[in-house]
């Protein structure tokens, strides 16, 4: 069954697999499932030739693990209309126990989207596609009547929602427009740029989702924050754990479980996600000493912290 209930905090790694890195992927994931990691990660490229498609390896992954659930880093919906998007992700969900998250992103890299037939749209009319396709994606599950549903890009009519739940919704929103639809319609939320709680991305970004939600009568809690986070778990602390601009390097175990202990704890991070500072996939020993030693010692200091102070018996 999936691990990603709404209190726990998330770990997972990333890969960018392509076709011949289908063992070293199977490796990984099944490594990740024995170790206790919540999920793992690839990119979206339909257009690159020797990239996995997404959603076949992430079908394939999930029927060989048992609790690792898995997402698309985001989505490319330009390539991917949302009602069958919707059924592809309630599919996957109903056969893996629920061990799916549905990444979206209002696409990226426009000339090789359109390179696939896919009509360009501007900036503005790909974010107002975007938060359609959220919302025609939940429409389509979780069962009830026939949806018809009029949008300026998108429209159904009088379809069955699949009678399966829609999986947690995670953008990688950027820009202010898109960062408000994320308040509105979405349930977590990836910082762009591997951004951390400390930068000012995360600083500025962060209050504009939490307004939006709040103006759509929303709990803005109810926007995770999960971070990608490219670093190296060294044997021996590192005299710096970030560089001369903030950013995060990584360092000893006990140096990661420190800072991200505290990200949750003062700034409000909901999980992690490892990805290699080289931008290939984490290799097994790291991926092992994140799973089996930093994962676990974090979660336990937050247990610990929020686990309410009881009265000393014996003091009174």
């Amino acid at each position: 069954m999936s691990t990603l209930s709404a209190s726990r905090v998330v770990f997972g790694f990333g890969t960018h697999p392509g076709i011949d890195d289908i063992p070293e992927l199977l490796r990984l994931t099944e490594q990740a499932d024995r170790d206790g990691l919540d999920l793992f990660t690839l990119s979206d490229h339909p257009y690159i030739g020797v990239r996995l498609d997404a959603y076949a390896a992430l079908g394939f992954v999930l029927g060989r693990t048992r609790h690792l659930a898995g997402f698309a880093n985001v989505t490319n919906l330009p390539t991917r209309p949302p009602a069958m998007l919707a059924r592809t992700v309630t599919s996957l969900s109903a056969m893996s126990g629920g061990r799916i998250v549905l990444g979206m992103g209002a696409g990226g890299l426009w000339d090789r989207i359109a390179d696939m037939g896919v009509p360009r749209l501007s900036p503005g009319a790909a974010v107002d596609a975007f938060e359609e396709a959220i919302v025609l994606v939940k429409l389509l599950s979780g069962g009830g009547p026939a949806v018809t549903f009029e949008g300026a890009h998108y429209q159904v009519r009088q379809i069955e929602p699949a009678p399966v739940a829609a999986p947690p919704v995670w953008t990688g929103s950027v820009g202010p427009k898109s960062l408000a639809a994320t308040g509105r319609v979405a349930d977590g939320w990836i910082p762009g740029h591997a951004a951390d709680w400390l930068s000012e991305r995360y600083r500025s970004s962060r209050p504009v989702i939490d307004e939006a939600a709040a103006a759509a009568g929303r709990d803005p809690a109810e926007v995770r924050t999960i971070f990608n986070l490219p670093g190296r778990i060294t044997d021996r602390p590192l005299p710096a754990t970030r560089d001369a601009e903030g950013r995060w390097l990584g360092g000893s175990v006990g140096q990661w479980v420190e800072e991200l202990t505290s990200a949750v704890l003062e700034h409000g991070a909901s999980g992690f996600t490892l990805f290699s500072p080289s931008h290939g996939s984490v290799d097994a020993t790291t991926l092992a000493r994140w799973g089996q030693e930093v994962a676990p010692a974090v979660r336990e200091a937050v247990a610990k912290e929020a686990q309410p102070v009881t009265p000393d018996d014996s003091s009174r």
